[in-house]
């Protein structure tokens, strides 16, 4: 589980997040919302150690992320796989030793054993065999799935997406989004995805945190979402199903 207890951010005096507290669960989806600019990214990279928050403290199963020594920082960072809206594969190394990469900088394995790890993950995500490709020749959905082996390389207890389905298709969004779904349960993972996508949210969502101009305006379950009551939510659930 992950909890913000009161997290805040400033930048040059402007307040982009303002007191947000709530729990992901673990071995659940948890999507968060809102529209651009209200905080979601912000939040994230709050939570991953990019942003130190103004105020606040972001616990990771009762660790206090935000006061932990570098020792203790580091451990905790090698239980997160990060999966990122680019992709953010290296052009320049192969398949394999993109999802190798985190392996060679937090682990002691030889190569053997970060090979047999790299050919699991690509299992995982119906990737065999393709070890030795580079990211130019493969497609962007098959780009999206590296990327998920390579966040579970480290056998992470906690996975951060940043909007995994954009400038996908309508299929591949869909098959991205169940295997995001079938790695949460089988491996017991905290999942927290950023995303724009209301049918990812209504698909495989289990909980949902709603950010309005850095707030926690709205959290629930998805089955509970169509009759929040919120008229923000309301508006933000119909504005975006019909872009």
């Amino acid at each position: 589980m992950i909890e913000l207890k009161d997290i805040r951010k400033s930048f040059d005096g402007v307040e982009i997040l303002k007191g947000i507290s709530t729990k992901f669960e673990t071995g659940k989806v948890n999507l968060v919302i809102g529209a651009s600019g209200h905080g979601k990214s912000v939040m994230m990279k709050c939570m991953v150690g990019l942003l130190t928050p103004t105020s606040g403290n972001v616990f990771y199963d009762d660790r206090d992320f935000t006061n932990l020594e570098y020792a203790q920082l580091r451990e905790v960072r090698k239980e997160i796989g990060m999966l990122f809206q680019g992709t953010a594969l290296f052009d320049s190394l192969t398949i394999e030793e993109n999802v190798a990469f985190t392996l060679k900088m937090f682990t002691t394995m030889t190569a053997a054993e970060r090979k047999d790890r790299v050919n699991f993950c690509l299992e995982q995500v119906d990737m065999p065999g393709i070890n030795t490709k580079f990211p130019a020749e493969i497609s962007g959905g098959m780009k999206k799935r590296v990327g998920i082996a390579r966040a579970i390389a480290l056998d992470i207890k906690y996975l951060f997406c940043d909007e995994p389905n954009s400038g996908l298709d309508p299929v591949t969004s869909r098959l991205i989004d169940e295997l995001l779904k079938s790695i949460t349960e089988e491996f017991d993972i905290t999942t927290i995805i950023n995303t724009h996508d209301m049918k990812t949210v209504f698909d495989i969502g289990d909980d949902v945190l709603f950010i309005y101009e850095g707030n926690n305006e709205w959290s629930g379950k998805v089955k509970e979402i169509e009759n929040s009551g919120n008229e923000k939510l309301t508006r933000f659930i119909k504005a975006s199903q019909f872009k």
